[in-house]
C-alpha cells in the first residue's frame, strides 16, 4: 500500500464511517498453489466485544470460495472517491500531477458459515442495507420460500475477522495552502467523485493551516 504518514487517516471513528459509506469491498487471497484470487462484493461492517468483522456472502464453489478455504487469509480492499489532480492546479503548475483517493485496507482471516448461519447473515445483511426497513419486500424475511432455498444452497457465508487496517486518505496534505484551495475549487467542478473529495479535504483544511 502507498505508506505516506501524512496520507493516513488515524481516527477509527472516521475509518469506521468510510467502510459504512463504501461497503463494496474487492476480497482477494491467493489458494494452497499461491494463485490469487479476488471477488467483489457487498460485505457488512460490525464492532462488537472488542474487535471489528466484515461479513456477507459469496457463490459456493467458485475459485475464490474454494480458495479461501484453502487458504484463510484475505485482503479486503474498500475504496472511496477518486480523481485526477491536475499539476496545472498548484500555486507551482511545474510539478507532475498526481491522482487524489481514499481507501482502505483491512487484512484478516475468514471463516466460512453454514446451516441457519447463512440465513441470518443474509437476514442481517439485508436488512443493514434496506436502512433496517422491515417493511422492504427484498428483506429476507418477505422472500418466497423457493427463492430461499435456491439461495441456501447455492451460497455461503463468510465472516471476517480484522487484524489489520491500513488507510490512505491521499488529499493534497502535503501542498501549500494556495493550491490546496485551488484544488479544492477544481474537484468541485469534477463531477461527484470530485465533489466529494472536495468536501473531504475542506474537513482537513483547518488542521492543516492554522
Amino acid at each position: 500500500m502507498y505508506d505516506l504518514p501524512y496520507h493516513k487517516e488515524s481516527n477509527p471513528e472516521v475509518i469506521r464511517e468510510f467502510i459504512e459509506k463504501h461497503p463494496f469491498a474487492f476480497l482477494s487471497g491467493c489458494n494452497a498453489e499461491n494463485q490469487p484470487v479476488a471477488t467483489q462484493v457487498p460485505a457488512f461492517y460490525e464492532e462488537r466485544e472488542g474487535g471489528k468483522y466484515l461479513s456477507g456472502h459469496i457463490m459456493k464453489g467458485t475459485d475464490h470460495h474454494k480458495a479461501f478455504d484453502q487458504n484463510d487469509q484475505v485482503l479486503v480492499v474498500l475504496s472511496g472517491p477518486h480523481s485526477y489532480v491536475s499539476g496545472s492546479w498548484y500555486s507551482d503548475p511545474h510539478i507532475p500531477s498526481t491522482w487524489n483517493y481514499m481507501c482502505v485496507h483491512c487484512k484478516g482471516k475468514i471463516r466460512f458459515l453454514d446451516g441457519e448461519a447463512i440465513a441470518d447473515m443474509l437476514r442481517k445483511t439485508s436488512m443493514h442495507f434496506e436502512d433496517n426497513n422491515p417493511d422492504s419486500p427484498t428483506v429476507y424475511d418477505h422472500i418466497p420460500e423457493r427463492y430461499k432455498e435456491m439461495a441456501m444452497k447455492s451460497i455461503v457465508a463468510f465472516e471476517i475477522k480484522v487484524e489489520e487496517i491500513n488507510t490512505v486518505f491521499k488529499l493534497s496534505q502535503d501542498r501549500d495552502e494556495q493550491s490546496f484551495k485551488n484544488i479544492i475549487a477544481k474537484l468541485r467542478e469534477q463531477g461527484d467523485n470530485g465533489r466529494e473529495l472536495a468536501m473531504e479535504m475542506e474537513k482537513r483544511a483547518g488542521q492543516l493551516f492554522r
